[in-house]
């Protein structure tokens, strides 16, 4: 596959994963990509998962046809990507490995070798000359790694972007590209947003057509619309006004309340309204969906004094990631010392800037007149 006249397409796809690094659900696979750049001198643009060695070389060979590569580029140790740098050197003896210090430490760690004699060591500002293709190699750490570079190409206006502009999801897969772009995010780069602001300013000093990830297709349109998300993401901002209800519920009684609430928001005319049962949804999908939306709630149980543990693990998943700029409601339900409301903002006293409602819901077993009249004034107040 082209993706200039002289940068070609040598990644594989995977449907056999089910669980992308150890958690994910993945319905749709993932692609592994990588990509040669055919010049006076030529390049190849990191590997792939170890599975797909075999394959992976194949196309390599295709694409080169009779020629030999002068270099494999590492801009990401993560094995997905780099499982295969010691088939690589074993088959291509005479060509260089171009990687940061840092990668090069951790093929120690992986690999058992460092190829002291293949090193090309790069840093921020560095280039390779291919003849007519010059790469740039822009440092990314933290993005989502310690050792990631990027590389820009500007003969073709080519941005490898590394896991930016990820996703889940094979390459034929036909489904909506923002929607598993942000599941990855979030769930991947998503701790990361101030490195990742970095990156995106000092991209914004490139002239780019192309993005090429190392997941998910290749970008060559409305690249704005793509670099807006990810800045988005990246500062933490709500992308859209909505109101996800995340809860938990042990005998009925608060996912009753969580229907109820519900549908006032909708005939309050909330404009999106989102629910997510935390015991049985894809957490991932539910974490995305906390960051899509401009207002939480959180409905829970009072559980052994403290909350029932799916709630629990959804708020460290948020914190971990620096949730923050959102406007959060807290609805609990407790027999006897109902503590989930307090716990629960407990929780969250490290999250920057939310701004907590003014009514609140506090059930005591069940739905009563009063409990009821507090998911009204709750509805209210997020309809506002």
């Amino acid at each position: 596959m082209f993706i200039t006249n002289d940068i070609k397409y040598i990644g594989v796809n995977d449907h056999e994963v089910d669980l992308f690094e150890g958690q994910y659900v993945v319905p749709n696979g993932m692609a592994y990509n990588s990509y040669v750049i055919m010049d006076e001198k030529i390049a190849v643009m990191d590997t792939v998962d170890a599975r797909f060695g075999e394959e992976w070389l194949a196309k390599l060979e295709k694409e080169l046809d009779g020629r030999l590569p002068d270099y494999l580029v590492v801009q990401h140790m993560e094995p997905d990507h780099s499982a295969n740098i010691l088939n690589f050197a074993n088959t291509y003896p005479e060509a260089k490995i171009v990687s940061s210090a840092k990668a090069f430490g951790m093929m120690k760690n992986f690999f058992g070798t460092d190829f002291a004699d293949k090193q090309v060591v790069v840093g921020e500002g560095d280039t390779l000359s291919l003849g007519k293709h010059v790469l740039t190699f822009v440092t990314a750490p933290m993005v989502h790694w310690p050792e990631v570079i990027v590389t820009y190409d500007s003969a073709d206006k080519v941005l490898f972007s590394a896991d930016g502009f990820g996703k889940f999801g094979a390459l034929d897969a036909d489904e909506d590209w923002a929607c598993e772009a942000r599941r990855y995010y979030i769930g991947i780069v998503g701790k990361y947003g101030a490195q990742v602001q970095a990156l995106l300013k000092k991209a914004a000093g490139l002239d780019i057509a192309v993005i090429c990830p190392l997941h998910g297709p290749v970008l060559t349109e409305n690249l704005g619309y793509y670099i807006g998300l990810y800045n988005t993401w990246s500062s933490y901002q709500p992308e859209e006004e909505g109101v996800l209800i995340a809860y938990t519920s042990v005998y009925g009684n608060t996912k009753k309340a969580v229907e109820e609430l519900a549908e006032k928001l909708e005939k309050g005319g909330c404009a999106k309204v989102v629910v997510n049962d935390l015991a049985r949804c894809d957490m991932a999908e539910a974490v995305e969906d906390a960051f899509r939306y401009s207002k939480l709630v959180l409905a829970t149980t009072t559980y052994n004094a403290d909350i029932f543990p799916f709630m629990r693990e959804f708020i460290n998943h948020l914190t971990e990631r620096n949730y923050s700029n959102r406007t959060v409601a807290f609805v609990e339900n407790g027999t006897w010392a109902p503590m989930a409301a307090k716990v629960m903002k407990a929780m969250l006293e490290k999250s920057k800037n939310i701004t907590y409602t003014e009514s609140g819901v506090k059930i005591m077993s069940a739905l009563n007149d009063e409990s009821r009249a507090q998911l009204d004034a709750l509805a209210a107040e997020l309809c506002r």
